[in-house]
């Protein structure tokens, strides 16, 4: 679930939408996101001061905290 909101969110943001891939590690306490763009769109994801990337954590735990795990988002480069 967690997995699909964070390609849908970032796809919508980036350049190249086929280069977005999220892989999951799950954990007992915690689930990992960790997500992969294209070099060129890493800025557009990040976004200014973090913004953007801090929404979309907000909206993962936001998401995760109906089922009870803590959901980690690692921007990979």
């Amino acid at each position: 679930m967690e997995k699909d909101l964070v390609e849908y969110i970032v796809k919508s943001l980036v350049d190249k939408p086929d280069e977005v891939s999220v892989n999951v590690i799950e954990g007992e306490q915690s689930t990992i996101l960790e997500l992969k763009v294209a070099s060129d769109d890493v800025g557009k994801v990040i976004g200014k001061q973090g913004r953007i990337a801090n929404a979309i954590r907000v909206i993962l735990s936001a998401s995760a905290t109906k089922g009870g795990k803590r959901v980690v988002l690692e921007i990979l480069d």
